[in-house]
């Protein structure tokens, strides 16, 4: 079975998608964007001063790239005045305007809105926070879609769970505490998103510290309840709940505690009650599993504009950028 890297990179090589990296004063930005360029993944669009990210590249080949200076651009006016007409009701002047496009990351999102790029990769320096909300208030979430949130994909090596070791987590890196509507609808996102980016059938399973009635608590009902209403929603998904973890992934184990589950022992999609354990979940299984883990990535936006942690490495970077150009293809249909 070939890593996820390797089959999600294959799949973007296809797809001539172009890539804004904001953040150029990290050389794992650089290294990335050597190897993205190098084994054709994606065009790369560098925000910052050319001569300065080449100097601090030293001898990456980074020669591929487009270099983008936000105080030098062509279209700087253009930006900053697209962004007052966004923000104006929020007390955004033209002048404020301007000071936050010279924020790297900001400009690049704004490519996004734009046009220019396809997508966006940041957060290997900045906070989720950081990175997210110039998303959140420039390119905003996709008609239909009810919220943003954000998932990992999770790739644990010599697994036999899942879908031959890959997971979808969620939400692992956005929705602080969601309510069981946003839980049910960031479930089917979720599974379109496992569909879509590991080409396999999504079975989600609705995380919980009780199967099937093991235990009763406001928390247990509230995942009760998402499961339901999400199967209302998209009742041809296969949607269950509430699971613990080893009745999700372990047939004997699913046999004994939910017999008869269309989900039990072989889920590939977990779904959190909360970030709290969806990202301690995630943060364990890298660790401890060795699990390759590539996200924070997001679903629900009108563009990809999609985080890193910050103790991410090169190849989480390059990663991301493969999965970025494969939403972006999606969202194109």
């Amino acid at each position: 079975m070939a890593k996820f890297l390797d089959k999600i990179s294959e799949r973007a090589k296809k797809l001539n998608k172009v890539i804004a990296l904001p953040e150029t004063n990290d050389i794992r930005t650089l290294q990335a964007t050597a190897k993205i360029l190098e084994r054709g993944i994606a065009k790369i669009v560098l925000i910052g001063n050319e001569s300065e990210i080449r100097a601090f590249a030293g001898d990456l080949d980074i020669s591929g790239a487009r270099f983008v200076d936000p105080k030098t651009y062509e279209r700087r006016e253009e930006y900053i005045k697209a962004f007052y007409e966004l923000r104006k009701h929020k007390g955004v002047t033209l002048e404020s305007a301007a000071e936050i496009m010279s924020d790297y990351v900001y400009f690049a999102v704004m490519m996004a809105k734009l046009g220019e790029v396809d997508g966006v990769v940041s957060g290997a320096i900045h906070s989720s926070s950081d990175t997210l909300r110039p998303a959140v208030q420039i390119v905003k979430t996709a008609p239909g879609a009810a919220l943003a949130s954000a998932f990992f994909i999770i790739s644990v090596p010599d697994c036999e769970y899942g879908s031959n070791g890959t997971f979808l987590f969620c939400d692992s890196g956005m929705v602080e505490m969601p309510t069981v509507e946003d839980l049910a609808h960031m479930a089917i996102d979720s599974a379109a998103t496992f569909e879509l980016l590991v080409e396999d059938v999504p079975r989600v399973a609705m995380l919980s510290y009780s199967t099937k009635g093991s235990a009763k608590s406001p928390l247990t009902e509230a995942t009760i309840a998402a499961t339901k209403r999400a199967k209302e929603l998209a009742p041809n998904i296969a949607i269950d709940g509430e699971l613990q973890v080893d009745a999700a992934i372990v047939p004997s184990v699913a046999a004994s505690k939910a017999p008869g589950s269309p989900v039990a022992g072989k889920a590939n999609v977990f779904m959190f009650p909360d970030l709290n354990s969806g990202n301690i979940a995630y943060k364990i299984a890298q660790r401890l599993a060795k699990a390759e883990a590539y996200g924070p990535i997001t679903q629900g936006l009108a563009k990809p504009i999609n985080d890193l942690s910050r103790g991410c490495s090169d190849e989480d970077i390059v990663g991301a950028v493969a999965i970025t150009c494969v939403q972006a293809a999606a969202q194109d249909k």
